[in-house]
């Protein structure tokens, strides 16, 4: 019984349902490939599509069924019956009579093939790719040949289509990486607001993103003046600290204009006059377009030559333009910044001109040179030496209540202030790596002792003198050699000159006051010996029986001070993403355990991006199994990377559907007043939502005057009464005494922390009140004149300094 044919129409149908299904080249080109081989007996067939390579057209495989290979996937156009086929525009037949090996010499086979036909595959009237079929126990007749052509008609709309789409493809992808990295340049850009550190990361990431050979930052320097501040690359026609004025070439052009230009032609007069002089390589494309903030310009960014050769062009400008807008932002908050730091500066310097002026306290005017220059110099250590007597005397030093005398730092400090006061200038050295910036062998041999020794890698010293003569030396040092700032050094001098005066005065000061002191003695000693005998007598019994119950007769002793309530423990709860609080569940004073849900956020943008992550994801997973289905090894590896990643992407979906319960860490009451109103609020991540406050023990900071804390002990018991509670007295512990002082006006105060019990909830957060804490029993005389006593021995010390 003879072996019925299958219907043609039938298997066309079939066969363009399925070319429609696939949208890519390769699918395609395989489908078509599958067909034209069941067309011939024993056959084989590879699809080809023209493609340019290095300038020249090629015979690109896409597609191969059968028992044949390709040693590259490329073949010459003129090679064998496909060069026929490409020269004629028409089908080509060899039967094994006229067939020879280099036919389809650029095909490999271990069977001998007995006829070969190649029909192109047209589009209109173009020639875009041709179809190759080998027969290896049959001959290829006509009628074979006319299904071929059919089938190529076929396949020339369908490539036609598939790189269509793949070209919007590609131009998809292209934008989004575009996307992908403005958005990368903004975090990079926005990483610093130092405008030092990011004038190179702009140029660099400019260079790198546009890939060309060199990128320039020219800032505004005036109307008239652009400075070149940051240079990426090689740029042999022009260096770091150039000056451009108006009308000198493009870059002076766009920032007149504000609008972005380039320029392909080598013998433009501007890329003549820039390339003058120079050999390889030259300047051959050139574009520029400004930094502009809210119409005010910042500076221009200029770009020279692309990597590939090829001129810049519309695409690339636009481009650049977008990647400058970013950049502009960044350094307008960068040039902010500078101009708040200013301001800091100019604050910091009245109010250690208000402190030194204020005073004749010598001890004060030195603490306040030396420490309050802090709040915007970096340095890590400040000193000062005074002229006493012909020799210079180290009198303060950052954060040293007194000068150790013996102390090795001290003593090296000491030495070279007294070489360095030789200097009647400002003396600035810093060592980057081994390099020491000091004109004389000598300093920088004095200085790399120095440094070596004391870890310290910049120094600044400049000499306090006046009409009278030398008053001291001011210094500042840090580990950090670029430690100080144009401005910081000149808000350093202005400080030096009012120190100057400052230190003047409160030096003359201190050897004036032996006067007033003594002099109301004498006179008091005159009147008591005018006095009568008896009187004299009976005053002096009743001045020893004083002394002596003054000094002998013991009472408690107690410090007291400013106390406020604070908890235990508390605990602010904080979103780690942002959102609109959508449920509360607790009201204010409400006990809430650890690990409860005090609020819910908005969640359907999680749940949404959580879905829309599971469906990518599953979709990977599906388009991997089918092109391994496929033997796509290609295609499935892709598709591995993009499952993996969009699994990545679930697992964070879920994380931050989760971050919408904010929970509370510990036990306790609810502190935020109206909580409940908080519905619909929008949060940001890292906003405080709810306070959750542990009162069950309590916290009473109580303020003890720094001529006071020597006297507290870790556990002596105190009283606190609460401006909310006048007629109660509350009992507790000091726990804590606080290591460091906390400044209030011209007062330090050191705080005592001082544990009571709240098992009733009456002690409530921030409440005020008055704390006195028990220090032991002392003599009368010491309670009652231990401040004046300590007060007077610091006027004597500071006098005669013994």
């Amino acid at each position: 019984m003879a072996t019925q044919k299958p219907d043609l129409a039938d298997v066309s149908r079939r066969f363009l349902n399925m070319l429609l299904r696939e949208r890519e080249v390769r699918p395609r080109a395989h489908l078509i490939a599958e067909r034209a081989a069941a067309v011939v007996p024993d056959g084989a067939a590879v699809v080809y599509l023209l493609e340019t390579l290095d300038d020249s057209p090629y015979w690109v495989a896409k597609a191969l069924i059968g028992d044949i290979h390709m040693e590259e996937a490329f073949a010459p156009f003129e090679s064998g019956a496909l060069g026929v086929l490409g020269a004629e525009r028409k089908p080509v037949l060899r039967q094994s009579a006229n067939l020879v090996r280099e036919d389809y010499a650029h095909l490999h086979t271990s069977r001998t093939v007995v006829s070969l036909a190649c029909v192109p595959i047209p589009n209109d009237e173009e020639l875009i790719g041709a179809i190759e079929v080998l027969s290896f126990s049959g001959a290829v007749d006509r009628d074979d040949v006319t299904q071929l052509m059919e089938i190529a008609e076929q396949a020339g709309a369908a490539f036609v289509s598939a790189r269509a789409y793949e070209d919007e493809r590609n131009t998809h992808l292209s934008s989004i990486s575009r996307l992908a990295q403005l958005y990368d340049l903004e975090k990079v850009f926005n990483s610093t607001l130092e405008m030092d550190a990011l004038l190179p990361i702009i140029a660099s990431k400019f260079r790198e993103v546009l890939d060309v050979q060199a990128v320039n930052i020219w800032m505004v320097k005036d109307d008239s003046e652009l400075l070149l501040m940051s240079q990426a690359g090689e740029d042999p026609t022009v260096s770091e600290g150039a000056a451009l004025r108006a009308g000198e070439g493009l870059v002076s052009e766009v920032s007149d204009s504000g609008e972005a230009k380039f320029t392909a032609d080598p013998a433009d007069p501007y890329l003549v006059q820039r390339n003058a002089g120079l050999e390889e390589p030259r300047i051959f494309s050139l574009m520029a377009a400004p930094l502009m903030v809210k119409e005010e310009e910042v500076g221009v960014v200029e770009v020279l030559n692309k990597q590939n050769g090829i001129p810049f062009d519309d695409d690339d400008l636009f481009f650049l333009i977008s990647v400058a807008e970013t950049a502009a932002a960044a350094l307008n908050n960068a040039a902010l910044l500078q101009a708040e730091r200013k301001v800091e500066i100019l604050e910091t310097l009245v109010k250690v001109s208000t402190e030194i002026t204020s005073t004749l306290n010598l001890d004060r005017v030195l603490h306040a040179v030396v420490t309050m220059p802090s709040a915007v110099v970096g340095y890590e250590r400040a000193a000062i030496a005074l002229e006493e007597r012909g020799k210079l005397r180290l009198r303060a030093v950052s954060g040293m209540d007194e000068v150790q005398a013996g102390d090795p730092d001290v003593e090296r400090l000491r030495e070279l202030l007294d070489w360095v006061s030789i200097s009647s200038g400002p003396l600035h050295i810093s060592q980057h790596e081994n390099e020491i910036n000091a004109d004389r062998e000598e300093t920088r041999a004095k200085f790399e002792r120095y440094f070596a020794e004391s870890g310290m890698r910049g120094f600044y010293a400049l000499p306090l003198a006046d009409d009278e003569g030398r008053v001291g030396v001011l210094c500042f040092e840090s580990s950090d050699p670029d430690f100080l700032s144009e401005a910081h050094t000149e808000m350093i001098r202005v400080l030096a000159g009012q120190a100057t005066v400052a230190l003047r005065n409160a030096s003359l000061y201190t050897e004036v006051p032996f006067i007033g002191v003594l002099e109301p003695f004498l006179q008091k000693k005159q009147k008591f010996l005018a006095m009568e005998k008896r009187r004299r007598a009976l005053l002096l019994v009743v001045c020893a029986a004083a002394v002596l119950f003054l000094a002998v007769f013991p009472i408690p002793m107690r410090v007291d001070g400013d106390a406020v309530v604070e908890p235990l423990r508390s605990s602010q709860v904080q979103p780690a993403v942002g959102g609109v609080i959508s449920k509360v569940y607790v009201h204010e004073g409400e006990h809430v355990s650890q690990g409860q849900i005090l609020a819910d956020l908005q969640d359907w943008p999680f749940r949404a991006a959580l879905a829309v992550a599971q469906a990518k994801f599953e979709t990977a997973n599906l388009e991997m199994s089918r092109a391994l289905a496929a033997n796509e090894g290609t295609e499935a590896g892709m598709q591995r990377v993009q499952a993996d990643y969009w699994g990545s992407e679930v697992e964070r979906a879920r994380r931050r559907l989760e971050s919408t319960h904010l929970r509370t860490m510990i036990n306790g009451w609810v502190a935020t007043p109206h909580i409940e109103e908080f519905v619909g609020r929008a949060v940001k991540a890292g906003d405080t939502v709810v306070e959750v406050a542990d009162n069950s023990e309590t916290l009473v900071d109580v303020a003890i005057p720094e001529q006071d804390v020597n006297l507290l002990r870790v556990g002596e018991s105190g009283a606190l009464k609460l401006d909310s509670s006048p007629t109660r007295t509350f009992h507790g512990k000091v726990s804590i005494v606080s290591p460091k002082a906390e400044a209030q006006g011209d007062d330090r105060f050191f705080y005592a922390r001082v544990t009571v019990p709240n098992p009733a909830g009456r002690l409530l957060a921030g409440m005020h009140g008055r704390g006195k804490l028990y220090v032991g029993w002392r003599p009368v005389g010491y309670v009652l004149f231990r401040r004046p006593a300590m007060w007077i021995y610091s006027k004597l010390w500071s006098w005669f300094g013994w």
